[in-house]
């Protein structure tokens, strides 16, 4: 039980779970958007399964990190195959696992944000196809499984690269995904209950997918770029929220005043 007195250990678990968090906040907007389709007495149900599923593949992708470190090996050198000679050609012409996991998981996550954020935009015009799909339980919880595995993926790389310990690792997993279910609901209310923070949340997820596409190509976007970017539109939009309130407010005051006159 020494590593209990190490302060180094602790720093560790402390980083990793905060960082846990932040990747987890995708996750989370994603689960929200996606269980909003389903009727109100199976939203909590569909976000609970969605964040329980990704605690259980984030703890079993640790348990197989010989597995993980062998999804960064490339399986495919293009540059053997096309004789290329630029000697720069590894940077860009092998594919791995993971890059293949991470292709296909961003161009998904394109493909349902662009979805989503055209039926809000058009969504007078669609109306009559959108009653055709029939949204079930299932098929919600499947999306989310595939999402799932592509952030946990992501998720435990970044772990695996930070800590040495796999019991600093999970227990920073679990602890980041229980703070995860804790505020799941809240953060589903805020996004669904104001138009304009969904279409942002769509935003967020659309520009997580080009990141991760762009990482299967060995093109690396800073993390830290891209949430400081979230955070501050984020921080951009409660501004205006509040200002619309203070706004609807101040008018419907005045329309007490007329009144009483």
């Amino acid at each position: 039980m020494e590593w209990l007195s190490d302060p180094q250990i602790w720093i560790s678990f402390l980083t990793l779970t905060i960082l846990e968090i932040v990747l987890g906040i995708d996750n989370i907007v994603f689960i929200s958007i996606q269980s909003a389709k389903l009727p109100v007495h199976q939203q909590k149900k569909a976000r609970q399964i969605g964040l329980l599923l990704a605690l259980v593949m984030r703890v079993g992708l640790l348990f197989s990190i010989k597995w993980i470190m062998g999804l960064t090996q490339p399986f495919l050198h293009l540059g053997d195959m096309l004789s290329i000679e630029d000697p720069n050609w590894h940077r860009y012409l092998t594919l791995s696992g993971r890059d293949l996991i991470l292709f296909i998981g961003g161009l998904f996550l394109i493909y349902k944000a662009t979805t989503e954020i055209h039926h809000k935009v058009e969504g007078h015009i669609d109306t009559a196809s959108l009653k055709k799909k029939v949204v079930t339980f299932t098929s919600i919880i499947i999306q989310i499984i595939i999402l799932d595995l592509v952030f946990s993926l992501d998720s435990v790389i970044t772990a695996v690269g930070m800590v040495d310990q796999i019991g600093v690792m999970i227990a920073a997993v679990i602890v980041a995904v229980v703070i995860m279910l804790l505020s799941a609901e809240s953060i589903s209310s805020f996004v669904n209950d104001y138009p304009s923070v969904k279409m942002l949340a769509l935003a967020f997820l659309l520009l997580i997918g080009v990141s991760l596409t762009a990482e299967a190509f060995d093109q690396h976007i800073p993390k830290g770029y891209i949430y400081f970017a979230m955070a501050f539109s984020v921080l951009v939009e409660f501004l205006n929220i509040r200002s619309e309130k203070k706004a609807l407010k101040m008018m419907n005051d005045q329309k007490i005043e007329v009144n009483n006159e």
